[in-house]
């Protein structure tokens, strides 16, 4: 192929409108993420001795809830990859998201790109963003990397140019993976290599979902090759149907997985009215197709605006971003249904190429025609061969730094991961006292105390080894039990939070208790646990205020539902007034207000207005106190998830 121009790699930055994602919360998040499916709660036995079942939790990653939804023009790290026929913008600080994919010749945005940053509460752990291409892995949902910076790097692409690669180390399944970019020359489609490695001993089970926003008004088409599709719509039961020609107008949150017949090229395109918009296809390891869409009935464009803060007092909605009439979203996976998973044998990998780029077409067939024209499926197939030497070419011209916990588990593995280096440079205070346990048997005791909330919590049965020898101090003793909890043995778990309480008394033992009690339905107990956590904590000084307005968030409602109204006012009151001013805790003290028979202070509150930033979804908890109010529909301010 002719070279038609070269490939550039640069450092940049990009300017947004952007919410603050404010700290982590520093409390382990030992239950499921709101939202997971009852199906995957009930998970058999079988499956969990298997290792195949879902994640019981997001541990130990933490939660991301502290964002808000007031935005300041923020810098962004950005790094572009540019030829001749392609403009990609990467957010290496951000999950490695591609923000914006512009095809140069025509001058069109091939993805929907967000015009604002604003994290809601979509990713497993909590602040997620909308528009561009996401990397989805680790369990089904956004993944917990949405909001986390992750390695970048250049290194040679197999055209002789050049190629950014992004990697980093999933937590939830311990495996490592790699994205690499390239633009090759002459080509009208970004190709990228994907690779997700299993060192360890046992089988692990692999969820990836590719996922691109892209229009979804009325007049948009989406065409895969298939005929029927798995329908999952609100009531959470997926049935066959026929497949849909877009995002259907006027309807709810909805997902279609593409029933792609074994012996046909994956792929999928999403056209304007005109015909023109974008396609991806990729090799056979990556073959499951989806279609989802938020519903472009005045709910769903409701919950767009909330995504884009084109809900904010004289917004101009940003028409041009495609956000405004309505997006959707397509995804590519190796698993053809929504919840699927593939296992990862012990010392496998799992690698494919996928490509997006601009096509015009009229129907499926053209579609299928010009996309073998433009990008044939052999071709595919041996730029996916060439790719893969280039795959462990370590790289050596670093871009962005990611966490250390990558570094951490290969010191722990002695793991072999060529092109994907976990440079010891990267481990920084979360880690260390893990390194030293590792190193000489001990977590350093002598560094907590009271008033610090214990840092992350490791929970591989590796780690939970480790601890069981080494735990015989307060922290040590606290993270076994968050390990234990992990691991399905409750009952241990509450003996070392006992243990770890007689040690050394602190709020964080006496929290852990609080959620062991809610889940073994002893709300009295659980109550009192989480009323003694807070107060402990706020009369400790020093004590850092995203732990007491955890503390609180807790205690408050668990206060509530055994009708300690009193307890539950002197929480509240006692909070900084920065704490109490977030929308989160308004609501709160909302339900408060109905608790004590002050129904009109209560309405007068929704009146007012205020926002409720990490509201999950699904959640009704406004609409439960709106409710307690009035028989008035929920206001559209409200109606939001």
């Amino acid at each position: 192929m002719a070279r038609t121009g070269t490939t550039s790699i640069r450092r940049s930055t990009l300017t947004l409108p952007a919410a603050a994602l404010g700290p982590e919360n520093p409390l382990p998040a030992l239950l499921p993420p709101p939202g997971t499916p009852a199906a995957a709660r009930r998970a058999p036995d079988r499956r969990r001795r298997g290792g195949l079942a879902p994640p019981p939790s997001v541990l130990p990653v933490r939660l991301r809830d502290g964002y808000g939804r007031r935005r300041a023009l923020t810098e962004l790290d950005a790094v572009v990859i540019e030829n001749d026929r392609l403009a990609v913008t990467v957010l290496p600080g951000l999950g490695g998201r591609v923000h914006a994919l512009r095809h140069k010749p025509t001058g069109r945005d091939l993805l929907s790109t967000n015009p604002v940053l604003q994290p809601v509460n979509r990713a497993l752990n909590g602040a997620w963003f909308a528009g561009g291409l996401e990397w989805n892995l680790g369990a089904h949902g956004r993944s917990a990397l949405t909001c986390a910076p992750v390695h970048a790097a250049v290194v040679p692409a197999p055209d002789g140019g050049r190629m950014l690669r992004l990697w980093e180390w999933e937590r939830l399944r311990d495996t490592p993976f790699q994205v690499d970019l390239w633009l090759p020359d002459g080509s009208d489609f970004l190709h990228v290599g994907v690779r997700v490695r299993n060192p360890h001993d046992r089988t692990v089970p692999v969820s990836w979902w590719s996922s691109a926003a892209v229009p979804g008004t009325p007049g948009t088409r989406v065409l895969a090759p298939a005929d029927q599709a798995w329908h999952t719509g609100p009531g959470g039961e997926p049935r066959r149907v026929p497949v849909p020609g877009g995002p259907p107008a006027g309807a709810g949150p909805a997902d279609w997985a593409y029933a792609i017949p074994p012996d046909a090229r994956p792929w999928i395109a999403v056209l304007d009215e005109h015909g023109d918009g974008v396609a991806q296809t990729s090799t056979d390891a990556l073959r499951g197709r989806r279609l989802s869409a938020w519903g472009t009935g005045p709910r769903g464009l409701r919950r767009q605006r909330w995504l884009t803060g084109e809900d904010a007092p004289g917004h101009a909605p940003a028409h041009a971003s495609g956000f405004a009439s309505g997006y959707a979203e397509i995804h590519a996976g190796p698993a053809v249904h929504r919840h699927g998973e593939v296992p990862l044998r012990a010392g496998e990998e799992l690698s494919w190429l996928e490509a997006y780029g601009p096509l015009t077409a009229a129907d499926r067939e053209e579609a299928e025609r010009r996309l073998a024209a433009a990008l044939p499926e052999d071709a595919l197939r041996a730029a996916h061969a060439a790719w893969l030497p280039y795959a462990d070419l370590d790289p050596k011209e670093i871009l962005h730094t990611g966490s250390g916990w990558g570094a951490l588990e290969v010191a722990r593995g002695a793991f072999e991961l060529p092109g994907t280096p976990f440079d010891p440079a990267a481990l920084g205070p979360e880690q260390r006292p893990w390194l030293e346990l590792l190193r000489g048997g001990r977590l350093p005791e002598e560094d907590s105390a009271p008033e610090r909330p214990p840092g992350p919590s490791l929970v591989s049965r590796p780690w939970r080894e480790r601890l069981e020898y080494a735990a015989d101090g307060p922290l040590a003793l606290y993270h076994l039990g968050v390990a234990q909890w992990h691991a399905g043995d409750r009952a241990q778990a509450r003996r070392s939070w006992e243990r770890s309480l007689a040690a050394a008394k602190s709020p964080w033992a006496l929290r852990c208790l609080a959620v062991a009690h809610a889940c073994a339905d002893h709300p009295e107990r659980a109550a009192a646990d989480a009323l003694a956590a807070t107060e402990l904590a706020l009369d400790t000084a020093s004590v850092p205020i995203p732990a007491l307005a955890a503390l609180a968030r807790e205690a408050v409602p668990a206060l509530l539902a055994v009708g300690r109204v009193e307890d539950a006012r002197r929480v509240l009151d006692r909070l900084p007034s920065g704490v109490r001013r977030a929308g989160r805790f308004r609501l709160l003290d909302v339900r408060v207000l109905i608790a004590e028979g002050e129904t009109a202070a209560a309405r007068a509150a929704f009146d007012v207005g205020f926002d409720v930033a990490d509201l999950g979804e699904g959640e009704d908890s406004l609409a439960v106190a709106w409710a307690a109010l009035t028989d008035e529909p929920l206001p559209e301010r409200y109606d939001v998830v």
